[in-house]
């Protein structure tokens, strides 16, 4: 899947979706990196942790309809973070969410890639 700003612009050329209770444990654990371009779109979900992780990383927290609540850049290993109202996170790599100009408010929105089936809000 892709993700984008309302406005056009790319977030995530290559977002993989962690929506089953396996995929949501597992998250990111065991890589070594997130390449530019690359994310994990975490749902349902309010908060994170770092626990066991290896590479700091962005974490962008979405209401139901991906609008950004809240940003935290640079969430080292062995953090945690959260938001009240979020129902989604976005974990992209560190210094991705200030390049890509992310920040509360900015809408987003997830397109399926060819052959996928349609992506869910």
């Amino acid at each position: 899947m892709k993700l984008f700003r309302d406005d056009g612009a790319t977030v995530c050329e290559r977002c993989a979706l962690a929506d089953n209770s396996w995929t949501r444990l597992k998250g990111l654990l065991g890589r070594r990196s997130l390449d530019d371009g690359e994310g994990l779109l975490i749902r349902p979900t309010g908060s994170i942790h770092m626990f066991f992780m290896r590479f700091p990383i962005d974490a962008i927290f979405l209401d139901r309809e991906l609008r950004i609540l809240k940003v935290v850049p640079d969430l080292k290993p062995w953090r945690m973070a959260a938001r009240r109202d979020a129902k989604q996170v976005l974990e992209i790599a560190a210094g991705e969410a200030e390049r890509r100009g992310l920040e509360p408010g900015t809408q987003l929105v997830l397109r399926k890639e060819e052959g996928e089936k349609p992506a869910e809000r």
